[in-house]
């Protein structure tokens, strides 16, 4: 059997590996994932529950401590948010890769997070964390797809959906069909069966190996991991709300249709379409423009714009 984490790393091309292998070299202790055994994950899972989060004021006096070079700093940034990966892993169970390994992929993104983070921009870490934690997972999830034959194209579409059902299931206590998701990522039904068949097909192979399962209710507080909302929602509000100024009207109607900003409800791009008088394929254009603008602002500021909207 191969070590955890290795049977996609095989198919990164050398200077990839070299990095990554860099980049786990500088993982804290308590922040390397355990090994496959049942009981030093649920030892894990208490130790790093057991660490207090950070303040607003302790994050910001953390990031320009480290900015001075102290790496004290560093260590209890990463620590304090181990339980924010753990969350967001929870969420990419049954996707092809293990538990463990996706804790070990977040908190290599969560690293990186800390690294990047400027405390000068009002906004808390965990929002800033959030979108590289997603990203080196996400990524992981992708590779281990091409050692299964998905192509990358796939693996989105069926994140995408995935990722739809989930948020579907929060609003309704009824499992979502496929015609429910569906009409959510705008897409067939039978692309949507599909793309779930798939998804199965590729799990039950790697079921067996996802260690987390039924150990993520031993880690304690786990919802306190996300900050007070009303000041940090109103920060972001605030952001959005000059940014959709900058558009033009007919981007500015379309994204906040899309997205189901200012009280709009959420709607495909047909549905848009009919409402602003414009075919389907013109709404994903003037999206896709929108989107391009949003995203050149915000990454400006060291943001993105796939987190503030999601």
């Amino acid at each position: 059997m191969e070590p955890r984490g290795q049977s996609w790393n095989r198919s990164l091309p050398p200077g990839k590996k070299a990095a990554r292998a860099k980049a786990r070299a500088a993982i804290p202790a308590a922040a390397k994932a355990p090994s496959s055994s049942t009981d030093a994950t649920r030892l894990y899972l208490s130790e790093i529950g057991a660490e207090s989060l950070l303040t607003a004021e302790q994050e910001i006096d953390l990031a320009r401590r480290l900015q001075r070079g102290d790496e004290s700093a560093r260590q209890r940034m990463i620590v304090a948010n181990l339980r924010l990966v753990v969350k967001i892993a929870r969420n990419y169970t049954g996707r092809g890769l293990p538990f463990l390994d996706l804790i070990e992929e977040g908190n290599l993104g969560l690293i990186h997070a800390v690294s990047k983070f400027d405390p000068e921009r009002g906004f808390r870490f965990s929002t800033y964390a959030t979108w590289w934690i997603r990203q080196t997972i996400e990524r992981a999830i992708m590779n281990q797809a091409r050692t299964v034959r998905l192509p990358i194209h796939v693996i989105k579409e069926i994140n995408k959906c995935l990722r739809a059902a989930y948020e579907l299931q929060q609003k309704n206590t009824d499992a979502p069909t496929a015609a429910d998701i569906a009409s959510t990522v705008d897409c067939d039904v039978a692309d949507v069966e599909r793309l779930l068949a798939l998804h199965n097909r590729v799990t039950i192979g790697s079921a067996g190996n996802d260690e987390g399962r039924g150990l993520l209710d031993t880690l304690p507080a786990l919802r306190g991991t996300e900050p007070p909302r009303c000041a940090q929602r109103s920060k972001v509000t605030a952001l959005v709300d000059r940014w959709l100024d900058q558009l033009g009207d007919k981007q500015r109607a379309v994204i906040e249709r899309r997205f189901g900003l200012h009280g709009c409800r959420r709607l495909t791009l047909e549905q848009i379409g009919v409402e602003i008088g414009v075919t389907r394929e013109r709404v994903r254009q003037v999206q896709l423009e929108a989107l391009r603008s949003l995203r050149a602002m915000t990454e400006s500021e060291g943001l993105s714009i796939d987190t503030l909207l999601d």
